[in-house]
């Protein structure tokens, strides 16, 4: 790393402001990539959960972008000389429902910059705290975990597989092709080669195929809830990512409703049947 522990500190506290508005179209997209058939996004419609990362999204120049398609390090994040920067899970609470039409405030806070080391080596783990606001006050809080890690060592260890955490109610299959996941990258604004150039995904990063986007399948875990339970709106969800997942073979998002009907488990599942993703939902009590 080319900064130490001491550097690293001197980020935490930086922040952020960015606004948007929730414009139909991002909506109507991702919709239709997640093989939805819903009526086309009207203003006053409510924004479904997760979807927030639709917007706000960082419009960097050209000269501003690092070899591996992201934004070059340094500039909001910490300059971390690490190689490999993904999605590792979050929290987030679901306060009032954002809108279509609406115009909306972010800000943003680095809370925590904490190396350690992992069985593959050095890791950095930064959280980012999110507020989102929107015409009637605070509507999403969200704390996002970053990783930043080596460059896969040949021989190194891999994790134990971490199995399903019950018998899945809900499950539907998911075939992340090459398409899908350009789809998605474009819906994020989302340059990471990892997610569409094959040539340097397998040989630089090392990765067997094309890497699902973690926010995607966030996503689909909380679309699985939508799909299960229409009438119901989760008001937290945290989500943490155990394993790649990759457009070499389809994966499974499932879940199952806790036993105190206000919550649920969500999982996305390797072709193995481990987990790539744990997730936890909380929901809001009956109308």
């Amino acid at each position: 790393m080319n900064a130490g522990a001491a550097d690293l500190n001197a980020w935490v506290g930086r922040r952020e402001c960015a606004e948007d508005v929730i414009v139909p179209g991002p909506v109507a997209r991702l919709a239709a990539t997640l093989d939805r058939d819903d009526p086309p996004p009207a203003p006053g419609d409510a924004l479904p959960p997760g979807w927030h990362w639709l917007y706000f999204l960082h419009a960097t120049p050209q000269r501003g972008i690092a070899p591996d398609g992201h934004d070059a390090r340094g500039g909001f994040l910490p300059a971390i000389d690490l190689p490999r920067r993904m999605w590792a899970g979050g929290r987030i609470w679901f306060r009032e429902a954002l809108r279509i039409g609406e115009r909306v405030r972010r800000e943003s806070e680095i809370v925590s910059v904490t190396p350690k080391e992992g069985r593959a080596g050095a890791l950095v783990f930064v959280t980012v705290r999110h507020v989102v606001s929107g015409e009637a006050g605070v509507a999403v809080e969200e704390e996002h975990d970053i990783v930043y890690r080596e460059a896969q060592r040949a021989g190194a260890p891999e994790p134990p597989p971490a199995m399903p955490p019950a018998t899945p109610v809900w499950q539907r299959r998911i075939d992340p092709d090459p398409v899908m996941l350009f789809r998605f990258s474009a819906l994020t604004f989302n340059g990471h080669r990892i997610h569409y150039d094959r040539d340097y995904v397998t040989g630089v990063e090392g990765y067997p195929g094309l890497v699902v986007h973690g926010p995607l399948t966030a996503i689909l875990l909380l679309d699985l809830l939508r799909r299960s339970l229409p009438e119901r709106v989760p008001a937290r969800f945290d989500y943490r990512a155990l394993a790649p997942l990759f457009d070499t073979a389809p994966f499974t998002v499932a879940g199952a409703p806790g036993e105190d009907g206000a919550s649920a488990t969500l999982w996305a599942a390797r072709p193995d049947g481990a987990m790539a993703m744990h997730g936890t939902a909380v929901l809001e009590p009956d109308a």
